[in-house]
C-alpha cells in the first residue's frame, strides 16, 4: 500500500514538473501604435483640438526664430553691401530743425586725413522747399528738404540712380530727387519736361535716386548743384552735413579726428557718427523682441501641454472599464502605462509637426512679402519638434501612471 501511495506522489510531481509554465502577457512594439491611438481615433475632434494647442506653441516659436533670423540676415547683408566705413559729420540742428552750418573749409580739411577715401559735402538750404507746382501753398512742405550737393555724393555713399542722371558742376536749374521725394510728389517716371517748383524757381528733374539705407535724409531731399544753390537759392557756400568714406581698417582712428578737423574752433559742437550702427542697433532690438515673443510661444506651448495632460486624465476616467478588462485579460501595469503614454506622444508629435509646418509657412510668407532671404534655423525645426515630444512625455506621464495604478476590480466596479 505504501508503495502505491509513493508511486502516485511521484507521478503527481512528474506531472507538475512537465506542465508548461504560464506565459506572461506581452505587448509587441508594432501593436503599440494601434493600441495607443485607439482613444484618439475614437475621439478625433478632441484629439485635433488637443494637438492644436501644441501646434500653436511650436508654430509661434518656429515663426519667431525664423522671422528674426531672416530679418537679421537681411540687415547683415545690407551692412556687408554698404560697409561700416561710412561716417557722417554734422554740427547739430537749430531750434527749427535745420542743420547748423560747418566751416566752409571743413570738407577740404577732412580730405587730408590719412585713411579717408572719399568726402561728400552737402548743405541743407533752409530758405527753399520743393513742390510739384507753383500753385501749392508754401506752408505745405510735406517734410521735404532741399540740399546742395555735387558728384562726389553718389560715389561716397555708393548709391545708385533709379532713373535719369546725377548732378554735374555745369547744372544750374536742375534737380535730382530722393526716392521719398519722388513718391510724395507723384513722379513715377521722368519725361523730358518733368519739372518741380523749388525755392521759387522751376527746376528740371534730371534723375531719381534709389533709396539710401545709410542716409535716409537724402531720400527726403531734392538735390541741386552748389552752383545752382549759390545762383538761385542764396547759398553761402558752407556745408551742413559731410559724408566721409574711410579705409575699413582705420574707421576708429579717422572717427576720432573728424571733430577737431572739421571745426577746430568748436570741436565739441561737431558730432561724428557711423550710420551702420543704426542697422546694428536694429539687429539688437529685433533679437530682444524675438526673445520676448519666444517666451510667449513657450507659454503657449505650456498651455498646450497642460491641455494634453487634462485630456489624458479625462481619458483615463472615461476608459476605466477598458483598463479593467485589459488587466483582467492579462495586460500588465507596464502595458497600460505604455498605451496611455503612447497616446500622449502621438498627440504631441502631431501637434509638433503641424506647428513646425505652420511656423515655417509664416516665415516664408513674411520673408517673401518683405523681400528678405528665407532663413529658418535647423535648430528651430528640430528643436521645436523635440520640445513637442518632451512636452508630450511630461504631459502624459502622470495620466499613464494613474491608469497603470488602477486594479482590475476597482476599474470594473464602475460598470454598475
Amino acid at each position: 500500500m505504501s508503495g502505491s501511495v509513493s508511486g502516485l506522489v511521484r507521478d503527481e510531481k512528474d506531472a507538475v514538473a512537465t506542465r508548461s509554465p504560464v506565459k506572461r502577457s506581452k505587448l509587441r512594439l508594432y501593436d503599440l501604435i494601434p493600441t495607443g491611438t485607439l482613444g484618439l481615433r475614437a475621439r478625433r475632434t478632441r484629439a485635433v483640438l488637443s494637438a492644436l494647442g501644441i501646434a500653436i506653441g511650436i508654430a509661434s516659436m518656429v515663426a519667431v526664430l525664423g522671422v528674426t533670423r531672416s530679418s537679421e540676415s537681411h540687415l547683415l547683408a545690407q551692412i556687408d553691401r554698404l560697409g561700416t566705413n561710412l561716417l557722417t559729420v554734422v554740427n547739430g540742428d537749430d531750434l527749427g530743425g535745420t542743420e547748423v552750418a560747418l566751416p566752409a573749409a571743413a570738407a577740404p580739411m577732412l580730405r587730408r586725413i590719412s585713411g579717408v577715401l572719399g568726402v561728400a559735402p552737402t548743405a541743407q538750404i533752409s530758405t527753399a522747399r520743393v513742390y510739384r507746382n507753383d500753385q501749392i501753398p508754401t506752408g505745405q512742405t510735406g517734410g521735404l528738404a532741399v540740399r546742395a550737393a555735387d558728384a562726389s555724393l553718389l560715389d561716397t555713399l555708393q548709391g545708385s540712380l533709379k532713373s535719369g542722371r546725377f548732378l554735374t558742376s555745369a547744372d544750374a536749374p536742375v534737380a535730382v530727387l530722393g526716392s521719398d521725394v519722388a513718391k510724395q510728389l507723384g513722379i513715377v517716371r521722368l519725361d523730358l519736361g518733368t519739372r518741380v517748383w523749388l525755392g521759387g524757381h522751376w527746376f528740371t528733374v534730371a534723375g531719381v535716386l534709389d533709396s539710401f539705407t545709410l542716409a535716409p535724409e537724402i531720400d527726403r531731399s531734392a538735390l541741386v548743384s552748389f552752383a545752382a544753390a549759390k545762383e538761385l537759392l542764396d547759398y553761402d557756400g558752407a556745408p551742413s552735413r559731410i559724408y566721409v568714406r574711410t579705409d575699413p581698417d582705420q574707421v576708429t582712428q579717422v572717427a576720432g579726428l573728424l571733430a577737431n578737423t572739421a571745426n577746430p574752433a568748436n570741436p565739441f559742437q561737431v558730432k561724428a557718427s557711423r550710420p551702420s550702427d543704426a542697422l546694428t542697433a536694429q539687429i539688437a532690438v529685433k533679437q530682444s523682441a524675438g526673445a520676448l515673443f519666444l517666451g510667449l510661444g513657450a507659454i503657449a506651448l505650456l498651455v498646450g501641454a497642460i491641455g494634453i495632460a487634462n485630456v489624458m486624465v479625462i481619458s483615463v476616467l472615461e476608459r476605466r472599464v477598458e483598463i479593467g478588462l485589459r488587466r483582467t485579460l492579462g495586460a500588465t501595469r507596464m502595458h497600460i502605462a505604455a498605451q496611455f503614454l503612447t497616446e500622449s506622444l502621438v498627440l504631441s508629435a502631431l501637434g509638433g509637426l503641424g506647428g513646425v509646418l505652420i511656423g515655417s509657412g509664416v516665415t516664408v510668407a513674411l520673408a517673401m512679402a518683405q523681400d528678405w532671404g528665407i532663413a529658418i534655423p535647423p535648430s528651430a525645426i528640430g528643436g521645436g519638434f523635440g520640445v513637442a515630444i518632451v512636452s508630450g512625455v511630461l504631459a502624459g506621464l502622470y495620466p499613464a501612471l494613474r491608469a497603470a495604478a488602477l486594479s482590475p476590480t476597482d476599474a470594473l466596479r464602475t460598470t454598475g
